[in-house]
Parts: C-alpha cells; sequence; structure tokens
C-alpha cells in the first residue's frame, strides 16, 4: 500500500474513547466505509495483499469483516462464510467461545459451512487481543478446513493479538 493510500485509510477512521467501556480507544471504520473513496481503497488494499494466497472462500467475522470479507470474495470471484454472533444462525452450528479485551464472546458458524480441506481465508476489521481471529481459526478447523491466511484493516499491537496467531499468516493494512 502507498503512503497516500494509507493516510487516506487512517484519516478515515475515528477513535472513540472508553467505548464500550471505559480504558478502550475504540477504532471506528464506519467513516472509512462511507468514503467511496477510502472504501474502495482499503478493499483494493487487502484484495492486492491477500493476492499470492491460495484460499477456496472468505470467511467474514460480524459484522464489520462481513463487508470486508465480502467485498473481497465478489472481487476475487470466491464463496463468502459468515462467522455470525452466538444465536444468530437459522441452521445447525458449530460455536466456538473466546475472550476480548473487554469480555467474552461466542462464534458460530454453519456445520455445512466448510468441506474437509478448503482453503480459508479470515477476513475482519481489526485484530486486537486475537481472540476473534483465534475462535475463527478454531471454527474452520473443527470443520476440517484449513486457514490460507489471516488479514485485517486495522491491528492494535499494543494488544499482541498476533502473538496469539503464530503459526498462521497474518497481514494488517494499518499497524496502531
Amino acid at each position: 500500500m502507498q503512503e497516500d493510500e494509507e493516510r487516506l485509510l487512517r484519516s478515515s477512521i475515528r477513535d472513540i474513547p472508553d467505548y464500550p467501556k471505559k480504558g478502550i480507544m475504540f477504532k471506528d471504520l464506519t467513516p472509512l466505509l462511507k468514503d467511496r473513496g477510502a472504501f474502495k481503497t482499503c478493499v483494493d488494499a487487502l484484495v492486492e495483499s491477500v493476492s499470492g494466497m491460495q484460499f477456496d472462500y472468505v470467511l467474514g467475522v460480524e459484522a464489520r469483516g462481513f463487508i470486508m470479507g465480502g467485498a473481497v470474495a465478489y472481487r476475487l470471484g470466491r464463496g463468502f462464510i459468515p462467522a455470525r454472533k452466538k444465536g444468530k444462525l437459522p441452521y445447525n452450528v458449530v460455536t466456538q467461545e473466546y475472550a476480548l479485551e473487554y469480555g467474552t464472546a461466542a462464534l458460530d458458524m454453519h456445520v455445512d459451512a466448510i468441506e474437509k480441506g478448503s482453503r480459508v481465508l479470515i477476513i475482519d476489521d481489526l485484530l486486537a487481543t486475537g481472540g476473534t481471529a483465534l475462535a475463527s481459526a478454531k471454527l474452520v478447523e473443527g470443520l476440517g478446513g484449513r486457514v490460507a491466511g489471516m488479514a485485517f484493516v486495522v491491528e492494535l499491537g499494543a494488544l499482541n493479538g498476533r502473538d496469539k496467531l503464530k503459526g498462521y499468516s497474518v497481514l494488517s493494512l494499518l499497524k496502531y
């Protein structure tokens, strides 16, 4: 990604202090999504960064991962798999619980979302503590898939999320 593209993306991300709880600096990507130039730049940069990876599906993590992951899957002609918050999928699911920097949560995925041996690229908007990404990887692997890599728009380096993801190919467009 070029310097001017990085500047555009950074200028399109809003900091919201003390959300969702005191002490958290939330990185809000909704202004980036609203700005057609920034959104296009972001999707193009994600597509470029994963272009050398071999994968069959893109898994997007609810909710902003759906937006980025869906756009990347479309651009690259791959299928899209949603990993949703617990209780939101209508069919039989597998569930993976995980810790957040401010609590706990769980992700569900349909039991038939991945064929054994499928290669899956996991995309989410933000890498913080790594819990969500690791839970997504466990869902993929639990169904017999292989994680081809993980891609994020933003990485919060101080929270050391990358450390939980050793053994996986991890990339992020922006590091804070």
